[in-house]
């Protein structure tokens, strides 16, 4: 990649006569579509053809969702618009030039409509229903109860309740969207290149939504995808949509999104309103919670939503020993952009006010925040750990973590300091965040957006299968082929690394092809770059591929060297006796022995060495009929503590130090560990203080580029400091857990209890993200006006 090597989606041209698309997106908010001239658009020298949104209903279906979905969505607007941004019209044209100068001459009526774009607006019952069948604004709810939670009410001495603003943020990767796609009219067969990176559960979405066998849907991912976040999933209604357009228009169709585009209408992280009440002892012991959270999907609920509602679920206790829970959970429809996967979905939004609370407790109880965190841990000796909710936290030293925060920041004289910079009149403040990473998503977690008596009636879904192939050609190159889709993790590093490691040999020797083909790809509908799973998961497929390989080289071994496989080991290159090394035979020839004279092995064995292996753990199971479900296979940890400076006459928050302790398990690569800390610390960095998808009454977005949505740079990011501890998964075949999202859920409550903390004196308390300059200055400035 540095050296300029990498293979985009804008670099390929995978076939001859690829023609390039441009789209006309709705101004507005909310409207009816009563009449489109796309004559004088036609007439343009160059133009190959302009469709609209009845031709492709056409060659369509409507996009299916896991819920019930009030209206048919389709890959671009039929009868009416919902967000700014949505498509109208694409045109196909010889170059993007002369498509872009041909939109500008398509003329469209449209009739504008109320909108809403809050979501208590939504949430009110004198909203005007944006979908007249449902008549409401609601799209999912369900209510969920565990433990005995009017008792631990009863029993509290302390009621404590807040509500919590979490904003709707961007993902903004290097690359935005692309897709080539082509329609084969003799086989009625769509190919289609993207840098989509899954889930694979969304080729069944497209298969359907283009109305073809599922082999008849070929998907193909370059090696390199230029970045995601998890916001790549989203792209797959622009592969239907360009799909289709190929398939009217007769020729290989290319759309490369641009970025103003990218944040207008791409997917995007949901915004979240919460409401929290927790039942607490006088000594800050947690009895028991009561939430209510309402999620905006935007215009449209589109597959895999509601995920980022219950994608932690089970461990909504987060790393408290907290049995009694009370939950509504609530997705609300309004002329927003639709929303996704992004980089731990449901997890920055969930810790936020999970994470504020426990700070809020100790200001009430005046008891110091560290011990009621310390207090409501849960304990080493309590794992495997089961949550209210039906989590299987795996393994765990929290307080290991705890302490060893503590102890590199200096923890009591910063407080000593802290005192006497208030004096003078600045504002330091210290805040803390404990959260459970669940990585290696269960399937079966969507689901629990249905009723057990919902599920019922279809195929119960579960588990977490990841695939891989290992393969050695006749002269010894080893080639490894895996389904993670990487986009920038470095899953094809450590592929290689496990297995070198298994077969004894150095990792140069190993090629990884990391790009995906359904058509020849070992892949299942897991399948895919999300939820932290390739630790987990991906890494155990390719040990057990690897490990196939081995015992079949074992096997051959043994018999020309007439032993048991018990009594052979392999490295440097070589199989041996292990208490006899020098009995041995080069690895070089028992391979040629597979393909060059399959007439020795042993009875049964097959020729050539290519294994392939699917992986899943029994621990990923359908919810039950109580509601509880194991989200995840495994679960790290991660506890932070950040130190911050707040200018009071601008606003402004500097952040100072940054420490951070993560474990997750067996770390298989430390330096790719560290950078996927890094990139995950920066993504939360940006929804606490810099980033927001802002819209005014009418549903225009007013961040629409980089001028007015902030990103943090380089410039911004703090000092930090990174350390592990290591408690093996008992679960997965390498001890490993996922960590690559772990401080994007952590980042914006840690910083949000810093900056609460540093403006302590002022009576000053967050409840809402981004900490802008001006939402600072406001909090602080009204609050003296209030108080005068």
């Amino acid at each position: 990649m540095v050296s300029g090597e990498g293979t985009y989606i804008d670099d390929l041209s995978p076939l001859s006569n690829i023609q390039h698309a441009a789209i006309l997106r709705s101004p507005h908010a909310h409207a009816v579509i009563k009449k489109i001239d796309v004559e004088e658009a036609r007439k343009t020298p160059g133009v190959i053809g302009v469709v609209d949104g009845q031709q492709v209903k056409q060659l369509t279906r409507p996009l299916p969702v896991g819920v019930s979905a009030p209206q048919a969505y389709y890959p671009i607007a039929v009868d009416k618009v919902r967000y700014v941004g949505e498509p109208v019209v694409v045109v196909v044209a010889e170059n993007r030039y002369i498509a872009e100068d041909a939109l500008e001459k398509i003329k469209v009526e449209y009739e504008p409509l109320q909108t809403v774009v809050q979501i208590l607006d939504a949430l009110s019952e004198d909203s005007i229903p944006l979908h007249e069948k449902v008549g409401s604004n609601i799209l999912n709810e369900r209510h969920f109860d565990y433990g005995n939670v009017d008792q631990a009410f009863e029993d509290a001495n302390h009621i404590i309740k807040r509500k919590f603003e979490f904003p709707k943020v961007n993902a903004t990767p290097v690359e935005n969207y692309g897709v080539i796609a082509n329609y084969t009219n003799s086989e009625e067969t769509y190919t289609i290149w993207s840098n989509f990176h899954g889930p694979f559960t969304l080729h069944s979405v497209m298969k359907a939504a283009l109305n073809v066998p599922s082999n008849q849907l070929r998907i193909i991912t370059p090696k390199d995808i230029g970045g995601s976040y998890g916001i790549k999933s989203g792209v797959y209604p622009y592969m239907v949509l360009i799909a289709v357009v190929s398939r009217i228009v007769g020729v290989p169709v290319k759309w490369i999104e641009d970025r103003q585009e990218h944040l207008m209408a791409s997917s995007s992280g949901t915004d979240r309103v919460t409401w929290i009440e927790a039942a607490v002892k006088n000594d800050g012991t947690i009895l028991g919670l009561k939430m209510k959270y309402a999620d905006n999907v935007g215009a449209y609920i589109r597959a895999p939503e509601p995920a980022s509602l219950y994608r932690n679920h089970s461990n909504i206790t987060g790393a408290y020993r907290i049995q009694n829970v009370r939950l509504e959970a609530i997705a609300v429809t309004t002329n927003k952009s639709p929303t996704g996967l992004i980089r731990g979905y449901g997890g920055p939004q969930h810790y936020f006010p999970l994470e504020r609370m426990m700070q809020i407790i100790s200001e009430e109880l005046n008891i110091d925040v560290v011990e009621v965190v310390e207090r409501n841990l849960i304990r080493k000796d309590e794992f495997p750990y089961l949550t209210a909710s039906g989590g299987m936290y795996d393994s765990g030293d929290y307080h290991k973590a705890l302490q060893l925060v503590l102890d590199s920041i200096n923890y009591k004289s910063f407080r000593e300091k802290q005192k006497e910079d208030w004096k003078q009149g600045k504002y330091l403040g210290i805040g803390f965040a404990s959260i459970v990473e669940p990585s290696g998503s269960n399937m079966g977690y969507v689901t629990l957006a249905l009723t057990p008596e919902e599920r019922a009636k279809g195929l119960p879904k579960s588990g977490a299968a990841e695939g891989a192939t290992v393969s050695i050609d006749p002269m010894g190159g080893i080639t490894v082929r895996i389904s993670t889709v990487p986009t920038g993790q470095g899953h094809e590093t450590v592929a290689a690394q496990i297995v070198a490691d298994t077969l004894g040999v150095e990792s140069s020797m190993v090629k990884v092809i990391a790009e995906l083909d359904t058509s020849t790809s070992p892949w299942t509908v897991a399948s895919g770059s999300y939820s932290s799973r390739f630790a987990p998961i991906g890494s155990s497929a390719i040990y057990l591929a690897a490990h196939k390989v081995k015992t079949k080289l074992l096997k051959i071994a043994a018999k020309q060297l007439e032993t048991t496989v018990e009594e052979l080991a392999m490295g440097n290159g070589k199989v041996h006796k292990e208490l006899n090394p020098e009995v041995s035979i080069s690895l070089k020839r028992l391979i040629g022995t597979t393909h060059w004279n399959p007439e020795v092995l042993p009875e049964s064995l097959e020729p050539g060495l290519h294994e392939s292996a699917f992986y899943t753990l029994p621990e990923a199971k359908a919810p039950t009929e109580l509601d509880t479900v194991n989200g995840s296979v495994t679960y790290g940890f991660v506890f932070d503590a950040v130190k911050v400076e707040v200018d009071i006459n601008t606003g402004e928050v500097k952040i100072l130090d940054y420490f951070t302790v993560h474990d997750a398990g067996k770390l298989l690569n430390p330096k790719i560990a560290n950078g996927q800390i890094l990139g995950g610390l920066t993504h939360g960095l940006g929804a606490a203080i810099y980033e927001n998808l802002v819209y005014d009454k009418n549903g225009q977005l007013l961040t629409g580029s980089f001028m007015d949505y902030l990103v943090p740079t380089a410039t911004e990011i703090p000092n930090i400091t990174i350390k592990h501890i290591e408690t093996p998964s008992p679960l997965t075949v390498l001890g490993a857990k996922g960590l690559g999202e772990g401080n994007t859920m952590s980042a914006p409550a840690v910083i949000a209890n810093a900056v609460t903390d540093a403006l302590k004196p002022l009576g000053v308390t967050i409840e809402q993200l981004p900490l802008s300059p001006d939402y600072i200055w406001n909090k602080i400035h009204k609050k003296k006006i209030v108080e005068v």
